[in-house]
């Protein structure tokens, strides 16, 4: 895949439906945030008999219930929102919330940390820029509440004065946990969708590569479904030419007729043959045929590519042919040709135990941070040079899934102490790579 396909499927699956969140979600969150205030109110003014603005508190709680409401009448269950509708509905949510506890004692309401609720559902679900507008919105409600003149519901009798360094410390622990959280949530989030995102993109490749080793029984099938109306094509021309075959005004276009369905039928022969004759041949893959196979396509590009076999080609594993190890491999010769200065070297080592393949070139190597992150998705690239492009990210984390959906093992380092010349070392299992050893062999 080459940068500009992952540049455009990056963009293509982080559009503006690839972060939006259902109506429905928010909804049932809204309901439940309705039943847990008018439980708290009911509590604190029943059974604590507390003194509180209870229809002020009544009125707030409905007005989130009659959102909600108009919301379910209006929109389908499975309507999603854009990003400003999310942003307008959670801040409305926090703007209730800081509403409730500013006429029950602001920061000195032990429940003044749920502030942070809608802030870290914005930042797990919503794009960065609306998610981070509504942290400020937070904070400045946050503040407002350190200034409220409703004092916390208490004893009647007596007055819970709390210090204003009190009031200080609750500010700094909310703002801190609601930003700490916010950030987490976004990159667990974020994360996720990159890595489901990659993985959709991965079946695909792995799809386009087995239908691609399908053309041939496709092209087998139509030439056997039109094998039978071509027959009948040719026998009604040769019927025609020995009735028509003497009259001159006919027998030209006769002749024609009957050479070009000729011409059909050794065609439909060869699409034939491709599923006959030579499956056996496309179906079972030499290691060392492997090798070839997916380095042929980058020895045009001025890199040296050696490839060096220490057990020679005899005892040589023989495998099915694989499209996931095809283009994990070649994707992974792909990039170190892009970055090499002038060679690429393969080893190749084979026993009766494993299979191992190394990719080596002489290029600048792994950077440090790009070591610890390898295989990530969208993942920034390693230092080139100007006039080579290529990157590791999408690509690389399909070929390394690829790879190890098929039993490989991969280590990824560096040739020199240096950081210079970058090492890829795949090793299978050799009852991975056989064709009559693929199912585990059974151990004593």
């Amino acid at each position: 895949m080459s940068p500009t396909d992952r540049t455009s499927l990056r963009h293509a699956q982080f559009g503006d439906t690839s972060r939006r969140i259902r109506l429905q979600t928010l909804v049932r969150l809204r309901w439940l945030a309705v039943a847990g205030q008018s439980v708290t109110i009911l509590i604190v003014w029943q059974l604590l008999d507390f003194p509180l603005p209870l229809r002020e508190a009544i009125l707030l709680i409905a007005a989130l219930a009659a959102a909600n409401l108009v919301l379910s009448y209006r929109f389908a269950s499975t309507h999603r929102l854009a990003p400003t509708a999310a942003f307008a509905l959670l801040g409305f949510d926090l703007l209730q919330m800081a509403a409730l506890l500013f006429i029950t004692g602001g920061l000195s309401n032990p429940f003044a940390p749920l502030i942070c609720v809608p802030v870290i559902i914005s930042f797990a679900s919503q794009p960065l820029v609306p998610s981070l507008a509504l942290l400020v919105f937070a904070i400045l409600c946050t503040t407002i509440l350190a200034f409220t003149p409703y004092p916390v519901p208490w004893y009647a009798d007596q007055t819970l004065a709390i210090e204003p360094v009190m009031q200080l410390g609750a500010w700094c622990a909310i703002a801190s946990m609601m930003s700490f959280a916010a950030f987490y949530a976004y990159r667990v989030s974020h994360e996720a969708t990159q890595l489901a995102d990659a993985l959709a993109a991965t079946e695909l490749v792995l799809e386009r590569e087995k239908h691609l080793s399908q053309l041939d029984g496709l092209a087998a099938a139509a030439a056997h479904e039109l094998g039978t109306p071509l027959a009948t094509i040719t026998l009604v021309a040769r019927e025609m030419e020995r009735d028509l075959g003497q009259n001159d005004r006919y027998s030209e276009d006769v002749a024609l007729l009957r050479s070009q369905s000729e011409r059909c039928r050794d065609i439909l022969r060869r699409l034939t043959s491709l599923s006959t004759d030579d499956e056996e041949h496309m179906r079972l893959l030499p290691l060392s045929s492997l090798l070839e196979e997916v380095t042929a396509p980058h020895r045009q590009f001025g890199i040296d590519i050696q490839l060096v076999e220490d057990n020679g080609r005899q005892g040589e594993p023989v495998g099915n042919r694989n499209a996931g190890i095809l283009y994990g491999l070649g994707n992974l010769i792909e990039n170190a040709v892009d970055y090499a200065a002038s060679s690429v070297t393969l080893t190749v080592r084979h026993d009766e135990e494993k299979v191992a393949v190394t990719i080596e070139d002489d290029g600048q190597g792994f950077a440090p941070d790009v070591l610890l992150r390898i295989g990530e998705p969208y993942m920034s690239s390693r230092p080139t040079s100007q006039d080579r492009a290529g990157g590791l990210g999408l690509g690389l984390f399909i070929a390394k899934t690829l790879l190890e959906r098929s039993g490989a093992t991969l280590r990824f380092s560096n040739r020199q102490p240096d950081g210079s010349g970058a090492r890829v070392e795949i090793e299978w299992p050799r009852w991975r790579m056989e064709a009559d050893r693929m199912t585990r062999p059974e151990t004593g």
